[in-house]
């Protein structure tokens, strides 16, 4: 992605979001995305979607600047990247089953054939650690953690070969927020997702990703490998980060 002036331009008076950015993301990697609040890390992630449009630059994803795609055209590219919002109280329909949110967007894409969809929801639902029988429970039945293994689940329905995490641990206690993170680890690594995982925790980020970005008001002000930002970090920014991090966990790489 790359971005010359920031969003939300079309306003008299607008906040530059995320400007002067470019940003690559290659096959398989997980791409951590850090800074405090209000450095444009949410920004970031609608933008990818399109959820929100840049003033000016490209998205270029799968060969093809998604800033030039409109209608259909988009609505069948945003089946390959899919967000896991940090609320997945608020991200899922209290009136569906949870079943039924899994199953819609593989039917509403015709990805298969209704029967096969149907089997693929049961079979994402125990890949993310629920049972058979959660399919007709409501998401006021769940936990906050089982409820986010639920939009882990969705986001994986359409097989997408991008995963945008916004915060998508950070409302989970430490016990549950570990069993998540594994859960993506493993299914990073059995597709061969690439990923982005936006976090401001830092010891999160150090313990899941292999390349780290690091944002301040909107801009990239450093980034490289998870040993070169942690042990070898230039930027007061970054350096500032580091220090609220009582502890460094092991690495998974």
């Amino acid at each position: 992605m790359s971005n010359q002036e920031g969003f939300f331009g079309r306003v008299k008076e607008y906040h530059i979001a995320v400007k002067d950015l470019n940003l690559t993301l290659k096959k398989g990697e997980i791409l951590g995305i850090v800074g405090e609040s209000g450095s444009g890390k949410s920004s970031l992630a609608k933008a990818l979607l399109r959820l929100i449009d840049p003033v000016m630059g490209e998205i270029k994803l799968f060969d093809a600047n998604w800033l030039d795609l409109q209608g259909k055209e988009l609505r069948l590219e945003r089946k390959r990247m899919q967000l896991i919002f940090q609320d997945p109280f608020a991200s899922l329909n209290p009136k569906m089953k949870i079943g039924e949110a899994i199953l819609e967007p593989m039917l509403e894409h015709k990805i298969y054939p209704p029967a096969e969809a149907y089997q693929k929801t049961l079979e994402l639902l125990q890949k993310v650690g629920l049972q058979v029988g959660d399919f007709n429970k409501y998401p006021s039945q769940f936990s906050g953690g089982q409820r986010q293994r639920i939009s882990i689940a969705r986001a994986l329905a359409l097989n997408p070969e991008v995963l945008v995490c916004d915060e998508s641990v950070s409302a989970l206690d430490v016990t549950v927020q570990a069993q998540v993170l594994q859960l993506l680890l493993d299914i990073q690594r059995e597709r061969d997702l690439s990923i982005i995982f936006i976090s401001h925790d830092m010891a999160v980020v150090y313990n899941i990703c292999d390349r780290i970005v690091v944002m301040k008001s909107g801009e990239i002000v450093e980034e490289g490998d998870v040993e070169h930002i942690f042990f070898n970090a230039v930027h007061p920014y970054t350096q500032n980060l580091l220090d609220a991090v009582s502890k460094i966990p092991k690495h998974n790489a």
